[in-house]
């Protein structure tokens, strides 16, 4: 250790999950285990919902995509997450999502984790999804038809296997590549893979269906004609003003769930309705005081946009797993003075 006047104190170190470390923890784990895990912290923090403080993402929109910030808060534990969503980065060999996030303490402001999150913000959303899956599927559910086949579609598959129990899949994408990279991956995980040549193929005979996809515009991936009774949708896609999925009158004959209604109705499905059209908040149906699913012919919407809640969970998963473990390195990232008043004074020692 460095023992040197300049050496960083115990104060100034904070630990640090890097990609390749969040990788190891993963693959030691499993990935299917690891989205149980988070779908349980998930669970228990949305069953504890009116603790937290809750604000819509805060996004800074471009003709090219969205930068935003999530931050949220309970008695002890702040949380933030930075994530970019950029549809045609993939043109340049960047990633359309990026994403990198804080847990903090509330009693000092210290932060007590910094960890990459763009692997952990993909798991998250597919525990997530399948979690809500979990109250709103139909019973029985083995066939998940998916249109939309790119970096969210593996983990959404593990995730609905792990939890809801789906071993079948029917796959679409309008990019045959990323089909065929979709039904590679998840052949060797052990799935049935039906590849599709068209979105109404690609619903045939499901029980439940994933929406995808990541163009920023109002399109229409799912139309009217396409949902059958019984079934849930999990839509994912559409997380932005502006970027839906779903035909309208999907909506209309949907009974729709959401996470923050406020967040929602600006980013989600529901753009497309009026502002006091009735929806679901999960965390009532978690705790229940709200219904989910009632009967096999009612259609179920999950009108995902991710929450700053769900990343919260997920750091306070991570956190607790590396924890005192080889996963975490320990970033010089504080400023530390032996007098906290002498800022000024430890850098100009350090010269």
């Amino acid at each position: 250790m460095d023992m040197s006047p300049l050496a960083p104190s115990k104060l100034a170190l904070v630990p640090f999950v890097s990609v390749a470390n969040m990788m190891r923890l993963v693959n030691e784990i499993g990935p299917e285990q690891v989205m149980r895990d988070l779908a349980a912290y998930i669970e228990e923090d949305f069953r504890r919902w009116p603790d937290f403080d809750k604000t819509p993402r805060v996004a800074s929109h471009s003709a090219e995509g969205v930068i935003e910030l999530m931050p949220t808060a309970d008695a002890e534990n702040y949380g933030f997450k930075y994530v970019n969503g950029h549809p045609t980065n993939g043109r340049t060999g960047h990633q359309t999502v990026t994403a990198f996030g804080v847990l903090s303490s509330v009693a000092t402001g210290y932060p007590l984790l910094l960890t990459e999150m763009t692997l952990l913000t993909a798991l998250r959303t597919a525990a997530t999804s399948a979690l809500v899956g979990k109250y709103l599927a139909p019973k029985g559910a083995k066939v998940m038809g998916m249109i939309g086949n790119g970096a969210q579609c593996e983990f959404q598959a593990l995730a609905f296997r792990a939890i809801c129990g789906i071993d079948a899949l029917r796959l679409y994408d309008i990019d045959p590549a990323a089909t065929e990279k979709a039904a590679r991956n998840l052949t060797a995980q052990g799935f049935t893979v039906t590849k599709c040549r068209s979105g109404e193929e690609a619903v045939e005979g499901a029980q439940i269906i994933t929406t995808c996809t990541a163009d920023k515009q109002y399109a229409t991936i799912l139309t009217d004609n396409m949902v059958g009774s019984g079934v849930h949708i999990n839509a994912i896609g559409g997380d932005c003003p502006g970027k839906t999925e779903l035909h309208r009158d999907i909506l209309t004959r949907s009974d729709i769930f959401v996470e923050y209604p406020p967040q929602t109705r600006i980013e989600g499905e529901i753009q497309q309705l009026d502002e006091d059209h009735p929806v679901t908040e999960l965390w009532r149906v978690m705790r229940g005081e709200a219904e989910g699913r009632r009967d096999a012919k009612q259609i179920t919407l999950f009108d995902s946009v991710g929450f700053a809640i769900e990343d919260f969970s997920a750091l306070r998963y991570i956190h607790d797993r590396v924890r005192g473990s080889e996963y975490a390195e320990m970033l010089d990232l504080l400023a530390d003075p032996d007098d906290p008043r002498d800022l000024f004074g430890m850098l100009t020692r350090a010269g």
